[in-house]
């Protein structure tokens, strides 16, 4: 069965409830692998778990997740995309399917820009992205409420994820392991 390798940064365990919501709505239909950055990852600046890196290299899909901070991808996801060098090199992860999930502080809290930066990491890899297919606004569900198609943008209300991110977490899971066996 196909694999899709979900690796991810939390420090509140915000993006972790959203990358364990992506696993949910995929593993029914391909096998998943969570991959946690941790602080424990990093020495001396560089990412070092060879484990998670070869997990990536065996998947058909990765899910990128990372809290936005100060604009951007948290700098322990980064230093993970930074260790991919010598895969991109060999452009070891072409052709697989690549999606991306983010929380910030705020409704526009800039996490299209952490969005946009998992679409260039993927495109530098030769991956192929998978959007949000929901229309923002559109969903009687309310899927998809800060309205990026570009993957799932969220924030806290009130201190906790709305349960509507949480059920778009679980759909681009589900849409990201489909198009994965369509590819595959």
């Amino acid at each position: 069965m196909a694999l899709l390798a979900i690796v991810y940064f939390s420090i509140s365990g915000t993006t972790e409830k959203l990358a364990h919501a992506v696993a949910r709505g995929a593993d029914s239909i391909v096998d998943v692998a969570c991959c946690r950055i941790t602080g424990n990852d990093i020495m001396s600046g560089r990412f070092q778990n060879e484990s998670v890196l070869e997990t990536v290299d065996r998947a058909s899909a990765v899910a990128f997740g990372s809290p936005t901070y100060m604009g951007g991808a948290a700098a322990q996801f980064k230093a993970f995309a930074d260790a991919s060098s010598e895969r991109w090199s060999r452009q070891r992860w072409a052709n697989k399917i690549a999606a991306g999930f983010t929380t910030g502080a705020c409704p526009s809290g800039d996490q299209l820009h952490t969005l946009t930066y998992f679409t260039i990491l993927a495109a530098q890899h030769g991956m192929l992205w998978c959007g949000l297919d929901i229309p923002g606004g559109e969903d009687v569900s309310g899927r998809n409420r800060l309205g990026s198609q570009l993957g799932l943008a969220t924030h806290l209300v009130d201190g906790a994820l709305p349960q509507s991110d949480i059920d778009t977490a679980e759909y681009l899971g589900q849409r990201l392991a489909k198009l994965t066996m369509r590819n595959g």
